[in-house]
């Protein structure tokens, strides 16, 4: 998979996409990340890539014209599956989604920045959005960091146990079951019998149900969801 992240503050992207597990992901040439800067196609003497808004609200606005080149530039070298703007007014990422996507080729992520984007790039140019979450931050630097993350631990061989991530909350809309690692008991406070049991049936019975409890108890709306 190659994703490729267009931004007008590639600093914001370098450490949290060259450690851990997308670091070793693209090490092992898992995933192929580049980080473009914008301002690669930004207008006059001092690149700009924004500009004010039409209508005098507050707030600059990138320009469409260097997002149009460097999104032209990257098409002319390869087919991509989608073109994704990270903004509040987007789908919001799920699990559902990062497993959607890791299953694509070549993907393009625009980081918007100021007071946002002008709409024709939305209009034209974007084929998806997708927020995370309900608020707001000062640009889709960090969002793109967590796209990115959740779609690469997802492709075959960023994991050391690949079964691991079926494991993961949300992978069937419910939240994971508690999990425990030596000593068996520390400071009074025991792991449960059951895990020590050695019995993989009772183990994954009891894993089940915590998984359902745990959902109840703190992300209802999940199970709610699931029965859709």
């Amino acid at each position: 998979m190659r994703i490729d992240i267009l931004t007008v503050v590639p600093e914001l992207l370098d450490s949290p996409l060259s450690h851990s597990i997308v670091g070793r992901a693209r090490k092992k040439g898992i995933v192929d990340i580049h980080i473009h800067n914008l301002r690669k196609y930004g207008i006059g003497p001092r690149q700009n890539v924004d500009d004010y808004s039409y209508g005098g609200d507050a707030g600059m606005v990138m320009m469409i014209e260097p997002v149009y080149k460097m999104i032209n530039e990257l098409k002319s070298e390869r087919e991509y599956d989608e073109v994704i703007y990270m903004s509040p007014d987007g789908e919001i990422l799920n699990q559902s989604i990062a497993n959607e996507l890791s299953l694509k080729g070549n993907i393009i992520i625009l980081c918007g920045h100021y007071k946002g984007i002008d709409h024709r790039i939305r209009e034209h140019l974007i084929t998806r959005e997708i927020s995370v979450g309900n608020y707001v931050v000062s640009g889709g630097e960090i969002p793109a960091a967590l796209l990115a993350d959740s779609i690469v631990r997802l492709i075959p061989g960023a994991l050391t146990d690949e079964t691991s991530a079926l494991s993961d909350s949300f992978q069937d809309n419910l939240l994971s079951p508690p999990v425990y690692t030596r000593p068996a008991e520390f400071n009074g406070w025991k792991v449960p019998d059951v895990l020590l049991s050695g019995n993989p049936k009772l183990i994954q019975k009891w894993q089940d149900e915590q998984a359902v409890e745990r959902t109840k108890a703190l992300r209802p709306e999940l199970l709610k969801a699931s029965d859709k």
